[in-house]
């Protein structure tokens, strides 16, 4: 046996098959390429029917990863691709889905990067890619998942301080991570020379003892692993980790000496796809806990949001030199629709009667009144899909089961399941002839609102119709949903309005509809009865009222900035005096609307006690029933001067 160790000479390279790379021209398989392009548009369909309300999502995703897909030889850098959504959406499901599609489950990582403290065994990328049996210059999809955690800017501005994943900015800026350090690199030598010497010492001794064991002299998975990651050796792991510890460190040896193991790891072939929440850019996103606003009007909003928006969210979080290695690629997801909310309900219900029938030979038939029972107990429209998948599983399922053991006892064949509102009871009937078997259920969210007590449902409609009315006869224009009776112990109702161009006149109409609920609430029930629901109105109020005097200079007696800091501070008192003039003002006007409209302010009111919840449609009815007309928008809508009218006209 050999046992001079430090004078080895290098192996020659490990036998193995490197990816093919091209120094200058690159040739290109067309029929592989024509090949992947059928299993990518096979995988684009695929994940089109696993999906509810992303299929825009789905097309920009595909068309992103084509090329990388299809040719990936012809790229120099990393193919970045960015998610962004609120929660529940599928970023994270539509891209292991995507992975599973193209069969690339081997060459998959996701980490998830942070700059907290927390005790994790990985501190750089390129020490989580060293697990990955991925040779390097070889395509490798990583999901980089909730990386709105990774801020290296504080909710100040001011840099965070962390020296963990900081490679990370290198794999975005040019595919290139750093090699472990020199120290780690001489770790792993003497490592392996020292199992090299403690074998042959035990080697000795058994010889000594005419021992004729041996032990293994492999080097197994984990040296393996290092061998390929560390020191770019080919071939399988199973292969390596057959290899003996001498051949392994002479293979060491000979990669040290190519000074191969100190260049940067190349990972110009990587598919890295950033998945993220931005609370910047998705304000609706802390609403979590809403199941009133119709999800149609967050669909509206969260459609809205551009590349740009997204871009000044990353710069609240990141350096500017690093939102720039987020690259143009950003995919951004809409909060679902009321459509895509009852599509995804109908696939979950048709899922429940595949596995009863398939099951237990049953034929399940669910009424139109269990549908609804799901979507207004289980639709959040901020949470996305979970509330939904939970609600069926509570709703349906659950109950399902108590039917389904009727049914099997008397072996009946078909069961008809429906819900009576008024009877707060699902009610199933089975076999045939049928037999009706009842099960009292009240929906989770349903409970709440109905726990409201009827005093305060008319305190509040009072006030949520004195803000439409307002918002009505002003803009003219009715208001997107007012509510009077929610699913929550801290929030009365609320009016939901359409996006509003905000100019001198508009802020002035804004601050009347601010006071309005209040203002209503005095007019119906006295002043002495008026509940405190108008402290939130009366503080963005304020904040706008403060504005348009400090800050755009709408008050004709102060034309300069009062909202500036530092050396350009003006003595802001001395505004006061006209802010305050000028809110009660408004005040006066407000309360002369509403008294001339107060019948339709209490037919308005007394509607929203019966239903709860009133859409744009029938409050306009409602409106032109009253003598007033005015326009039904879409959520998406923005309210504005007609300016482009104007200037046109003024050229005629």
């Amino acid at each position: 046996m050999n046992t001079d160790i430090d004078h080895l000479e290098p192996a020659e390279p490990h036998d193995g098959t490197p990816f093919a790379r091209a120094d200058s021209a690159v040739l290109i398989d067309k029929g592989r390429v024509a090949k992947r392009q059928q299993v990518l548009d096979d995988a684009r369909s695929k994940l089109k029917s696993s999906f509810v309300g992303i299929d825009h999502v789905i097309d920009e995703l595909c068309d992103a990863v084509a090329v990388w897909y299809t040719m990936p030889e012809v790229l120099r850098r990393p193919m970045i691709v960015n998610l962004w959504g609120m929660t529940g959406v599928g970023k994270t499901d539509l891209v292991r889905r995507l992975v599973a599609a193209l069969d690339y489950q081997e060459d998959f990582v996701e980490i998830e990067l942070t700059n907290g403290d927390s005790t994790t065994f990985h501190s750089s990328v390129a020490s989580r890619l060293e697990n990955v049996a991925t040779e390097p210059g070889t395509p490798l999809i990583v999901l980089f998942d909730e990386i709105q955690r990774f801020n290296t800017l504080d909710s100040d501005g001011k840099p965070v301080t962390n020296t963990k994943f900081a490679d990370f900015w290198e794999l975005l800026s040019d595919g290139r991570l750093s090699r472990r350090e020199r120290e780690d690199l001489d770790y792993m030598f003497g490592s392996m020379m020292s199992s090299i010497r403690n074998r042959e010492r035990r080697a000795s001794q058994r010889a000594a003892d005419a021992d004729d064991d041996d032990d293994d002299d492999s080097i197994g998975l984990w040296r393996a692993q290092q061998l390929k990651s560390v020191f770019g050796m080919a071939g399988s792991l199973d292969a390596l980790a057959q290899m003996s510890q001498l051949e392994a460190f002479g293979h060491m040896q000979a990669a040290r000496s190519t000074k191969k193991i100190f260049e940067p790891i190349d990972c110009s072939k990587f598919l890295v796809i950033i998945s993220g929440n931005l609370d910047e850019a998705f304000t609706m996103a802390g609403q979590g806990g809403e199941t009133d606003v119709d999800a149609d009007i967050f669909h509206a909003f969260t459609s809205k949001i551009t590349l740009v928006d997204i871009k000044n969210a990353l710069l609240s979080r990141f350096k500017p030199e690093q939102v720039a290695r987020f690259g143009n690629v950003h995919l951004i997801y809409t909060s679902l629709s009321r459509p895509n909310f009852e599509a995804l309900i109908e696939r979950e219900v048709d899922r429940v009667i595949t596995t009863t029938r398939d099951l237990f030979d049953i034929e399940l038939d669910v009424d139109d009144s269990v549908r609804r029972l799901i979507y207004r107990n289980g639709v959040f429209p901020v949470q996305g899909v979970r509330p939904v998948f939970s609600s069926v599983a509570d709703i349906l399922e659950t109950n399902l089961a108590k039917f389904l053991f009727d049914a099997i006892l008397r072996d009946d064949r078909q069961i008809d399941v429906r819900y009576d509102e008024a009877a707060h009871t699902l009610v199933a009937s089975i076999g045939d002839p049928p037999r009706v078997v009842r099960v009292p259920y009240s929906g989770r969210i349903d409970r709440i609102r109905n726990d409201a007590a009827i005093d305060r449902v008319a305190n509040v409609a009072v006030h949520e119709a004195g803000h439409a009315l307002a918002y009505c006869v002003l803009f003219k224009l009715s208001p997107l949903q007012i509510t009077a009776r929610v699913a929550s112990t801290y929030v009365g109702g609320f009016t939901f309005p359409h996006s509003i161009y905000e100019t001198r006149g508009s802020l002035i109409d804004k601050a009347k509809v601010l006071l309005a609920g209040g203002l209503a609430e005095d007019i119906i029930f006295g002043i002495d009865n008026a509940s405190i629901g108008r402290s939130n109105d009366r503080e963005v109020l304020t904040q706008n009222i403060v504005d348009f005097v400090r800050r755009y200079g709408f008050d004709d007696e102060f034309q300069a900035s009062y909202s500036l800091e530092g050396v350009y501070t003006l003595d802001r008192r001395v505004t006061d005096p006209d802010i305050e003039k000028m809110i009660a003002r408004l005040a006066g006007e407000t309360r002369q609307l509403l008294v001339q409209h107060q019948p339709l302010l209490r037919d308005l009111a007394s509607r929203l006690v019966i239903h709860g919840s009133m859409h744009a449609t029938d409050i306009a009815d409602v409106m032109r029933a009253h003598g007033i007309d005015v326009d039904v928008q879409p959520e998406g809508y923005l309210w504005a001067p007609p300016y482009h009218a104007t200037l046109e006209g003024d050229r005629d």
